[in-house]
């Protein structure tokens, strides 16, 4: 009999347990249904259309403007070119942008049938290979950030000498497929984890036609979108309305907002003929484009001009694509 008293109650505890477990199932299912009926739907409201698409392959380099482009977790791609995928540096690894070398702008460099090709003024094309994995690795700094790169060899370098015409010695570097990107330096809580390649701070920057117009009607000479180097340009919408974009779609392409983009001295070199000004558009951005107080801590004293997104999906742009601004 005791035996079977206890075989009674374990069946019995057992089948509380059970009711238990399922009813608490139950719930769970019963929340997340709820979660999922009772969410706003996504809204699509079209906003503007991609008027132009622009790969920088060389940091600080020309821009090269493609009609259609992959749109990769690490920037935008058109063939064997990526965006910011290439780095001038010195000896010692630290970077090298037009802020320092402002002729840098006017240099190009494409890819064709796995070679890459140099071009500048007064300068012949340098033809070399773009996988050279004899060459050494570099490790080089951005922004006070580690990151590697492959070096281009020696009659890269001379030709880098040659043309920036200083007594100082220059290297170019390629960021390959298997070198692990480098974190964005920026310190705001509850961003998304990204990583970046050469650029300075997000894989992919956004800026409006109408601001660029904007701008230029306060100034004394016109400025471009190249100057400030983006890799979409957005049309049929109004001035700065981008700052308002949270998350957008262009395709099957969703991109997210992480910031502003804070602008500095660079925006002074003008990209047709290397000549860094130190005043305008930038001191003209100042008078009208600075952030609140609030957000000083992130901006500081640098004018606000352009969004810094980061890819939640992946996909192709092209020119002429719809943008749509997602909300619920």
């Amino acid at each position: 009999m005791e035996l079977k008293t206890l075989a009674l109650n374990a069946f019995a505890q057992n089948k509380q347990a059970a009711l238990l477990i399922g009813g608490a199932g139950v719930a769970f299912l019963a929340l997340g249904l709820g979660y999922k009926y009772l969410r706003k739907p996504e809204k699509l409201v079209r906003v503007g259309v991609v008027s132009q698409l622009l790969i920088h392959p060389l940091k600080s380099g020309r821009a090269v403007s493609v009609p259609v482009a992959e749109c990769l977790q690490i920037g935008l791609k058109f063939g064997e070119l990526q965006d910011r995928h290439w780095l001038v540096v010195t000896e010692e690894g630290h970077m090298v942008t037009g802020r320092q070398q402002p002729r840098l702008v006017l240099l190009s460099l494409t890819c064709e049938d796995g070679h890459a090709c140099l071009s500048g003024p007064d300068m012949e094309e340098l033809r070399f290979p773009v996988n050279q994995p004899d060459n050494s690795v570099i490790d080089c700094r951005i922004f006070g950030a580690d990151i590697q790169g492959r070096d281009c060899g020696e009659e890269t370098s001379r030709w880098l000498i040659r043309f920036l015409g200083k007594e100082q010695t220059f290297r170019l570097v390629h960021f390959e497929p298997q070198m692990r990107g480098r974190q964005s330096q920026d310190t705001q809580p509850l961003l998304p984890h990204f990583e970046v390649a050469y650029p300075d701070e997000a894989p992919v920057m956004l800026l409006s036609e109408a601001s660029v117009q904007d701008l230029s009607s306060r100034l004394e000479e016109g400025v471009t979108a190249k100057r400030f180097r983006p890799n979409i340009v957005i049309s049929d919408c109004e001035a700065f309305a981008e700052d308002s974009w949270v998350d957008i779609q262009i395709g099957s392409v969703r991109l997210h907002r992480v910031k502003s983009c804070g602008r500095c001295v660079f925006t002074t070199v003008d990209p047709e003929t290397g000549v860094i000004s130190r005043k305008e558009p930038l001191d003209t951005l100042k008078s009208y484009r600075l952030c609140k107080p609030s957000d000083q801590h992130i901006y500081k004293k640098s004018p606000l001009f352009g969004q810094l997104l980061v890819v939640k999906q992946t996909g192709i742009l092209q020119v002429g694509d719809v943008v749509y601004k997602i909300s619920r």
